[in-house]
């Protein structure tokens, strides 16, 4: 009992902390670190083709990358479960 109280604990203070923990600067993306890089290293470097769709703000950029990882890890499961279920492996039996 006394194990999982300090386990539960440790769990809700990993949740809670970074909250409070302040950077002191804007979230940027690797992509942002990348750019900086090439342009310092080569400052007339040209990008070979432009983006498609250059979202509004970061916040639906981040909404759009969510999405975009949410059905590609749809589909792998998707495809995993029905190849399981065709081998007629099943957990309850």
């Amino acid at each position: 009992m006394k194990k999982t109280v300090l386990l539960l604990s440790l769990v809700v203070a990993l949740m809670i902390l970074p909250f409070f923990i302040s950077h002191g600067g804007e979230y940027g993306g690797s992509d942002d670190q990348a750019e900086g890089q090439i342009l310092a290293i080569d400052p007339h470097y040209k990008p070979w083709f432009a983006p498609l769709y250059e979202p509004a703000s970061g916040e639906i950029e981040s909404l759009l990358f969510t999405l975009q990882g949410s059905l590609g890890t749809a589909v792998i499961f998707y495809i995993l479960g029905y190849y399981r279920g065709r081998r007629g492996d099943h957990a309850g039996d």
